[in-house]
């Protein structure tokens, strides 16, 4: 089992009981307990919990972004529902061809999408997001290209945003958009919770090609506070096999491809 599905289901387990110890959970993942000591260290210092003499408990605090909504913290975000974002990256990859513009936007859903893409590919990727050029980084793959567009750093979640962001990207207009968002609505649009990276991502929306949100099924009869399109502006939605088809069934009425991604 990989370190980042591990650390995944520890949290869950924290959720679920409220505390968690490490010979339990040595005996759970039959992983040694210094195993476990280090995933439960690398949580703390990310933010997502506390260590106790022998386990853990919560990390209630969160982010207020400046749109008052409350955001995890990005660690928090990556992990959550990492199996089914994993499933959606490896759909959303069989999309994508040799030569194509790319652009991948600063989420939880799409960082991990390069690592996907087969080696020999060529394909250039244009993003604001720096975990998602910090992940493409470590494949070290000379046929991928990777243009990392300028601008002020968001500190909270690792973006480039800004006017200076805007400027770069009126350089481009690629032929494909992965993009996330907070929620998908029945009123007929998509939301987001960052006010500052919202323009980038509707610039890109409008002058890509084809357009696919990368949404788990949380994100389904969901509103964030800030509009970020209609349905009318997207081609393809790519979600997990939890979701349930009668939570999306409004969006049968629009020309949008709901693809579900198996595990």
């Amino acid at each position: 089992m990989y370190s980042v599905e591990r650390k995944t289901q520890i949290l869950n387990l924290l959720e679920q009981h409220g505390s968690i110890n490490v010979a339990h959970l040595s005996n759970y993942f039959e992983a040694s307990k210094e195993t476990i000591r280090r995933d439960l260290r690398e949580l703390e210092q990310d933010g997502l919990l506390v260590r106790t003499h022998g386990g853990a408990i919560p990390m209630e605090t969160k982010h207020i972004s400046q749109s008052g909504s409350v955001e995890p913290p990005v660690k928090e975000r990556e992990l959550n529902n990492f199996q089914e974002k994993q499933a959606i990256c490896k759909k959303a990859v069989s999309f994508i061809q040799s030569d194509d513009n790319v652009y991948v936007d600063n989420s939880s859903t799409t960082i991990y999408l390069a690592q996907y893409v087969p080696y020999d590919m060529q394909v250039t990727f244009i993003t604001n997001s720096i975990p998602f050029l910090i992940n493409a980084a470590q494949l070290n793959n000379p046929n991928h290209t990777y243009i990392c567009l300028g601008g002020m750093l968001k500190v909270s979640n690792l973006s480039i945003h800004g006017n200076m962001t805007l400027h770069c990207a009126r350089e481009y207009y690629p032929n494909k958009a992965f993009l996330s968002c907070t929620g998908i609505s029945p009123d007929r649009m998509l939301t987001d919770s960052s006010i500052q990276e919202v323009d980038i991502k509707k610039m890109m929306i409008e002058r890509s090609k084809d357009v696919y949100i990368l949404a788990d099924h949380s994100k389904f009869e969901k509103k964030g506070q800030i509009y970020l399109s209609s349905f009318h502006d997207i081609n393809h939605i790519i979600t997990d096999s939890k979701a349930i088809k009668s939570n999306y069934s409004y969006i049968a009425n629009y020309n949008i491809d709901v693809i579900v991604a198996q595990d």
